[in-house]
């Protein structure tokens, strides 16, 4: 059933995302999948404009620090930050397909092995954050968060249990922030 919805979204999708090459994980394990979602590539945190303001504001001291203390240089990058970070905050999310199976975890054109996780832990807190964050033995990027979206995390929890530990994760201080700031 989940690989014929799979297949569905596929073509539903083709037209709308990236090609898809003979080599893309989602291909090569769609006949193991255990569970299938799609959910944006990641949270769209509301901004008033009192946030936009205060970016602004924050932006353009930096800019006239630089500007007193003639470095050029500063103020046309953090004018370039401001320009990007905008860019950043105001693109709409690609909507990705998030598989599980029995070899790991596909998100998007990723896969996530399960041989190469030490662990995963489901941060849920409804209306707020609900993501799967799974400790990798990668040391460049040792947490790699997946977003539920509306499903349900014990089924989730139920499938991943056969296949890796689950062992408790505080947030860290990034995800913190970022909470914080709405980014």
């Amino acid at each position: 059933m989940y690989v014929e919805n799979f297949k569905n979204k596929k073509e539903e999708n083709f037209d709308n995302q990236e090609d898809y090459s003979d080599d893309d994980p989602q291909d090569q394990s769609a006949k193991n999948v255990l569970l299938h979602w799609q959910a944006p590539e990641y949270e769209i945190y509301e901004k008033s404009r009192k946030w936009y303001l205060y970016a602004l504001l924050l932006l353009a001291v930096i800019v006239a620090f630089a500007v007193y203390t003639e470095s050029p240089v500063m103020a046309i990058t953090f004018i370039l930050i401001g320009v990007v970070g905008y860019i950043f905050v105001n693109r709409t999310p690609r909507i990705l397909d998030f598989l599980i199976t029995h070899d790991g975890i596909i998100a998007g054109r990723d896969l996530y092995e399960f041989d190469n996780m030490i662990a995963f832990w489901i941060f849920y807190e409804p209306g707020q954050v609900k993501v799967i964050s799974l400790h990798m033995k990668n040391k460049i990027m040792p947490f790699v968060h997946i977003p539920i979206h509306d499903e349900d995390p014990l089924e989730i929890r139920r499938i991943l249990l056969e296949y890796v530990p689950e062992i408790k994760q505080e947030p860290s201080i990034v995800d913190t922030f970022e909470r914080f700031l709405g980014i």
